[in-house]
């Protein structure tokens, strides 16, 4: 029987750092996988928002929030978990690059969630990539972190 696979579900470029393991088994984890990492949120998409939409492509085992690891507030990505493969595949398909928020959320495979995973790796506790942005995003918490230091505030006052 032949299995005919859409780019859409095929594994990325992207692999995990932090992965223990080799390249080998993380791979043939993100295989198997159900669980879905899910980016370019803003930092005040709910929850809720989330489970509304993934929802529609099936039946959601759990939803783990990305949060700054010393704010513990939520800081533009997410885990979504669901009960089968199949369920999963069609949120690539079928939710990747739609808008949440007035963001374009982008959803790639993810090897498993594993305690800790859910808090930002960057310097500042979010995400690394906000640390480095140099564009206004209101969505994103404004400035990037370094440009917020330089400018000595975390929202500039033209802004507030």
């Amino acid at each position: 029987m032949v299995s005919v696979t859409s780019p859409s579900i095929d594994l990325s470029s992207y692999r995990d750092q932090h992965f223990r393991g080799t390249r080998a088994q993380q791979d043939q984890l993100l295989r198997v996988s159900t669980t879905l990492y899910v980016g370019n949120l803003s930092f005040f998409t709910t929850e809720e928002q989330i489970y509304e939409l993934f929802s529609k492509c099936g039946d959601i085992k759990r939803i783990i929030m990305g949060l700054d690891k010393f704010k513990k507030t939520p800081c533009g990505f997410c885990f979504v978990e669901y009960y089968n493969r199949d369920d999963a595949e069609n949120c690539l398909r079928y939710v990747n690059g739609t808008r949440l928020d007035d963001r374009i959320v982008r959803t790639d495979w993810d090897a498993g969630f594993v305690e800790g995973r859910q808090y930002g790796r960057g310097k500042t506790g979010g995400q690394v990539r906000d640390e480095y942005r140099t564009d206004y995003d209101a969505g994103r918490g404004g400035y990037g972190k370094l440009i917020q230091q330089k400018m000595g505030t975390e929202v500039p006052a033209f802004f507030r």
